[in-house]
């Protein structure tokens, strides 16, 4: 049997596969609402049979957002804009998901269409805050948080949380990665903070936990939470896989049920290796330190290949970004590969292969 098409149960909910579709932003939303791209963007990649369909990073608050065009779930009118594309995704048999997210010193910043850098206060961009203010590349100086905004900001992520689970999504997902805020407080490349949200690595990551322990509090026990990180930065000095896979000991027992390894964007002079399925190695390191399932992500574009990554151990679910945007039915042509089961809509099934 297919160990990509077996089910998984987190809490109280069974993903039918362990395909799942990472967060991809898409700069398509007004105002953080998302729009009809929105609809046909996660729900053609749920059609195609992805087992969960992860939304963009949507920010907990409105300075959160990436870029003006970034999606937002900060009120109780995004949370009802969702809920027709959360049915949708579950009326095709997947699992939705919602990535919550604060961009940090990376906000503020132009739709990758419309230029590099920080968007101007003039041109509707907005100040930007970090743990210390230490620019990134080319990006406008952060202004460094105080105690009392780092409070302030947990807030927003339990009312975030709190509206994604009204919207229908099924699975939470902090962004603790590529650079963003958390993944700032992290890394000591950027965070030079000297009191209890600084320092060593239980200083750097008390954010993320503080975020953990907020978000698993606002959202019912049924419903599994994940954090996605950076586990190094490829730099020397940076954040290591050794010091997220210790963190991720600790989220084991804060009511994390997966986490999603993916790596870098906290530094501009970060050295990557790329390479099919590059990032694997750090998935595997911290399923073992950990011992919480994980999630691969990262060049793994064919079927037989994420195959053999679950059947070696290395990890517990594969997500695909840019292979779902060049075929959104990856999941049917890669059932149809390994031999195993996927149903197709009845609008669809037509289509289906003979022979």
């Amino acid at each position: 049997m297919s160990r990509l098409f077996a089910p998984l149960t987190l809490r109280g909910v069974t993903f039918p596969n362990r395909v799942w579709a990472a967060p991809m932003c898409q700069y398509s939303s007004v105002d953080g609402h998302p729009t009809d791209w929105h609809l046909v963007h996660l729900g053609g990649i749920a059609r195609g049979g992805a087992g969960a369909v992860i939304a963009e990073a949507t920010a907990v608050r409105p300075d959160g957002r990436i870029s003006p065009q970034d999606a937002g779930i900060w009120s109780d009118a995004h949370a009802t804009d969702y809920a027709r594309i959360t049915a949708f995704i579950r009326g095709q048999g997947s699992v939705p998901g919602i990535q919550l997210a604060h961009a940090g010193r990376k906000a503020s910043t132009f739709a990758p269409w419309l230029g590099r850098g920080s968007v101007p206060q003039t041109e509707g961009g907005w100040p930007t805050v970090a743990p210390s203010a230490v620019a990134f590349d080319g990006y406008a100086t952060p202004v460094s948080l105080t105690v009392e905004e780092i409070q302030a900001l947990l807030r927003d992520w339990s009312a975030a949380a709190r509206h994604a689970a009204d919207a229908g999504f099924d699975v939470i997902e902090i962004h603790a990665a590529h650079g963003y805020l958390i993944h700032e407080f992290l890394s000591p490349l950027s965070n030079l903070r000297t009191d209890a949200y600084g320092g060593d690595l239980t200083g750097r990551s008390r954010l993320l936990l503080e975020v953990v322990d907020t978000v698993r509090a606002a959202i019912p026990d049924r419903l599994p939470l994940v954090v996605r990180v950076s586990a190094t930065d490829w730099v020397e000095g940076g954040l290591t896989v050794d010091e997220v896979a210790e963190v991720a000991s600790v989220l084991a027992g804060r009511g994390v049920d997966l986490v999603d390894v993916s790596s870098g964007g906290n530094d501009a002079g970060q050295q990557i290796t790329l390479g099919p399925g590059y990032q694997v190695p750090f998935a595997h390191a911290v399923r073992s330190r950990s011992g919480l399932p994980v999630g691969a992500v990262g060049l793994i574009t064919e079927p037989g290949q994420a195959e053999k990554i679950l059947a070696e151990e290395s990890a517990d679910v594969i997500l695909l970004g840019r292979a779902l945007l060049r075929e959104p039915s990856w999941p049917q042509r890669a059932a149809r590969e390994l031999g195993a089961a996927l149903d197709w809509p009845r609008q669809y099934r037509a289509g289906i292969p003979r022979g």
